[in-house]
């Protein structure tokens, strides 16, 4: 019974019994170094006053974005630093003392004085706050009616901007009236209130949870709904806010970015970027929340719903800026993971942007340009991991793209060579595509790449062209041609390799190309040192899928050459107990290959193999597998035909006999299966008439 062929993922390998889909390649994790720019990785940083500019943080790790601005208010730099600690204590006490009977002008002149201090030293001013207790007096003077409500949420975002003091804000009960807040129409109170919020969330779970319990974000999200279309200066500096709000509500936090998504956060987000694309601020606040939400998977199947694509590539098109493309970057890669947004970017023409730019980088020597470089031809290679996208992009192979992707293969740039070959195993996910480029000489390209990687080459490389030939090798047409052509040769020259990734790829590939390829399949499985290192593989119990493809491999050179030559050299190799063992294995279609291959040895070489069969205790093992009401159906029949077989051997029948065999297959006379039913009953009479 023949196994499907599958074309599997470069980063992982897949179980043998994975469901017979054409897989994916995409760059492998095994080999990734860190991305040298990675906006997103750490939080973004909270939100300071009005005037708002993003820049990158200085002295501190990460490298994450933070929002930093100068102060809104205006401020007289008259006074020394002497002379404004001393105001800054009057004013905390007078504050604590008279704030409820205190008219307005009195409170105004306490809160200035404040937001003064705060400008010149914000650490030491915000400590001062904490020790005075005046956080629970704020409580009481965020209100509606008050003219001073607007300047009392600018101090808390002020001091919001120290970590220590955000708890202290949650536990002085501000949360419930900021939230009221948001219900007010005065735009510079909303502004200062979605400020003293977004700061007080900013990498804080009590801030976070306050904030939820209140019912903020949902009355964010209805306003930047409601002011979606307005275009005023001072509107969009508060739809910048009230983003930047929800990213520090919601960053790194899967419950609340779920709640956002939810509400219909991204529908609102798109729009904006679609509307406010000149605005700078905006829109980079607008890219900062996508990036923050869509790792989810529910956000990618909104974003497929809504025009992201059209308006990220437009916005794409228009950057110059290194940093600004980066942070596109950064959104376009987790989007880039869903089929359908794939084929949206490649119809919005996000590739001919990649390729621009990879023509203009790729001669550089520049960081940021191979960075860029990596980038771009990485996200190429995701793009073609849809079905529809990657057939668009193929255009029968005539396409430019594909034209393009081939001459990135004999490129002296190492991450263009792996880029191509990654590009066409994704190419390789269908059998015309396979054939058509078999038959124009993608083959020789491909070996003419493995043989510049053979000493102390890229593993990265190895892996990706390897993979390329494996997924080209699948159609039964396509194996000759590829034999003829010398892939098999080729390939054993990374037998040495002592890289898992490497090793798992050369040994699927082997395995295809000997399908149904007997002469092939003999050459190969006399090959004293191929089968040699595929037993000791088949150790190799730190890495699954090279031990699961040696013991495949070793199966497939048996059952496919049918040779009684590499039968003795498997045998005198050892590989025998690696194939009983094989039999056990969780996964049908493996169990099933060993069967098959050991039923082939014992009706070619029993005496050969004898010693080996019995030290493996395979008779035990059939047992078992016959025993188990949970053995497929082609197990059971390939274990009774297998029995048959090994009563050949004396020592064997002496097994068989001593393990009642006769009782278990009796039992299996009535099988659902017909197959296996008349197979029990044949190998009843055999046990019978040698008992």
């Amino acid at each position: 019974m023949m196994p499907k062929q599958v074309r599997c993922s470069c980063s992982h390998p897949p179980s043998p019994s994975a469901s017979p889909l054409r897989g994916f390649c995409a760059a492998p994790c095994f080999a990734s170094s860190p991305p040298s720019h990675c906006p997103f990785s750490s939080k973004a940083g909270p939100l300071l006053p009005s005037s708002l500019c993003v820049g990158r943080a200085g002295g501190g790790g990460g490298g994450g974005r933070r929002l930093h601005a100068t102060s809104s208010v205006a401020l007289s730099s008259s006074l020394t630093a002497v002379e404004a600690q001393d105001n800054l204590s009057d004013a905390l006490k007078k504050l604590k003392i008279t704030a409820i009977d205190s008219t307005a002008d009195s409170l105004e002149g306490c809160l200035d004085c404040l937001l003064q201090a705060l400008a010149q030293n914000n650490t030491e001013t915000s400590e001062k706050i904490q020790k005075s207790g005046i956080l629970q007096v704020f409580a009481s003077l965020l209100t509606p009616q008050s003219s001073c409500t607007a300047k009392v949420a600018n101090i808390i975002a002020e001091v919001a901007k120290n970590e220590f003091m955000r708890n202290s804000c949650v536990d002085a009960g501000l949360i419930p009236p900021l939230v009221q807040l948001l219900n007010c129409k005065d735009q510079e109170v909303l502004l200062q209130t979605g400020r003293a919020l977004g700061n007080i969330c900013y990498d804080s779970h009590e801030g976070r949870s306050a904030v939820d319990h209140a019912g903020g974000a949902q009355i964010v999200v209805d306003h930047l709904r409601s002011l979606c279309s307005k275009t005023d200066p001072a509107n969009e500096k508060l739809l910048t806010v009230f983003c930047g709000m929800l990213m520090n509500y919601s960053n790194e936090n899967d419950t609340l970015q779920s709640q956002l998504i939810n509400m219909g956060v991204i529908p609102t987000l798109v729009k904006l970027l679609g509307i406010h694309c000149q605005n700078a601020a905006l829109t980079e606040m607008c890219l900062v929340a996508f990036g923050n939400l869509a790792e989810l998977e529910s956000s990618k199947e909104q974003f497929a719903y809504t025009n992201i694509a059209e308006e990220i590539v437009k916005l794409f098109k228009k950057q110059i800026e290194h940093d600004k493309k980066e942070m596109i970057f950064e959104v376009l890669a987790p989007l880039a993971e869903n089929d359908i947004i794939k084929l949206q970017l490649v119809e919005a023409g996000l590739v001919e942007c990649l390729l621009e730019i990879v023509q203009k980088t790729v001669d550089s020597d520049k960081e940021d340009d191979i960075a860029e470089l990596k980038t771009a031809s990485d996200l190429m290679v995701l793009l073609l991991l849809g079905d529809e996208s990657m057939q668009k992009l193929f255009e029968g192979g005539k396409g430019s793209v594909f034209q393009r992707v081939l001459s990135w293969i004999p490129s002296n740039n190492h991450q263009l060579q792996l880029a191509g070959a990654l590009a066409i195993a994704n190419f390789a996910r269908n059998d015309g595509n396979c054939i058509h480029m078999v038959d124009n000489g993608i083959v020789q390209k491909l070996m003419d790449l493995l043989d510049r990687h053979v000493e102390d080459g890229n593993v990265t490389v190895q892996h990706a062209a390897l993979s390329a030939l494996r997924n080209l090798a699948i159609p039964v047409v396509n194996k000759a041609k590829m034999l003829s052509a010398g892939v098999a040769e080729a390939v054993l020259k990374f037998l040495r390799s002592e890289m898992p990734p490497v090793q798992f790829k050369l040994l699927g590939t082997l395995r295809m190309l000997i399908d149904a390829q007997a002469e092939a399949a003999e050459q190969l499985g006399k090959n004293v040192k191929l089968v040699e290192r595929l037993v000791e593989w088949c150790e190799a119990k730190d890495h699954a899928g090279v031990m699961g493809e040696s013991n495949r491999l070793l199966s497939a050179l048996i059952r496919h050459s049918k040779s009684k030559d590499v039968i003795r050299t498997i045998v005198q190799s050892g590989g025998i107990k690696h194939l009983a063992t094989m039999a056990t294995s969780e996964h049908v279609i493996m169990q099933n290959e060993a069967l098959v291959a050991l039923a082939l040895i014992a009706a070619l070489e029993l005496v050969t193999a004898e010693k080996d069969l019995e030290n493996a205790k395979l008779v035990q093992i059939l047992h078992r597998l016959l025993s188990d009401e949970r053995s497929a159906p082609e197990i059971k029949y390939n274990s009774m035909v297998l029995i048959c077989a090994l009563m050949g051997s004396e020592p064997l029948h002496k097994e068989v006999q001593n393990l009642a065999f006769l009782e278990v297959v009796s039992k299996l006379r009535s099988h659902e299966n017909k197959t296996v039913a008349q197979q029990a009953s044949l190998t009843e009479q055999r046990l019978a008439v040698e008992s």
